[in-house]
């Protein structure tokens, strides 16, 4: 049997049982999520593109203008990762520790690590960034190293006014 065979449906010498079997199983099964991965380029700013999600998992495109950054935060609630699509970043830790990153390297987040970062490169910074959730832990879902709250869209958190660059895209076509 041919796995395209097996993929359509049509399974030779199948039996009534093993067919109903299959389509019970099928009928349970969720579909498939087809994404592309675009985004606009930055003069100034940032912005964040869900480009997919489940219940469990998120998949973004973040695209910083050159300079742009973050502050020191952390997501207690979720393992993530940023992967630098185009440009550079530099990703700091809370005891010193400086990573820089360039096209098609990244950085693993666990639930609860501490992290900021800043586009480095002349261009602006696209990031792909999923992340996962992770058992519910008390506090807030993202935070300073305080503690306290740090909203994404804060001046705590490095917000500034998004400009675009008219007609200027990264990625996948409209």
């Amino acid at each position: 049997m041919t796995l395209e065979a097996l993929d359509r449906g049509q399974v030779e010498h199948e039996t009534a049982e093993q067919r109903q079997a299959r389509e019970d199983i099928l009928a349970k099964s969720p579909r498939p999520t087809m994404f592309k991965l675009r985004a606009q380029m930055l003069k100034q700013g940032r912005t964040t593109e869900l480009a997919a999600a489940t219940d469990n998992m998120k998949v973004h495109v973040k695209v910083y203008a050159s300079g742009g950054e973050n502050g020191l935060h952390n997501h207690n609630d979720e393992d993530h990762f940023h992967l630098v699509m185009q440009g550079s970043a530099r990703f700091y830790g809370p005891r010193g520790e400086i990573v820089d990153c360039g096209q098609y390297e990244g950085i693993m987040l666990p639930a609860g690590a501490y992290y900021r970062f800043n586009a480095t490169s002349d261009e602006p910074l696209v990031l792909l960034r999923v992340g996962c959730k992770t058992p519910e832990v008390p506090g807030y879902f993202r935070q300073n190293i305080y503690g306290d709250p740090i909203p994404t869209d804060s001046m705590e958190n490095g917000k500034v006014e998004v400009i675009p660059v008219p007609g200027k895209f990264w990625g996948a076509k409209a």
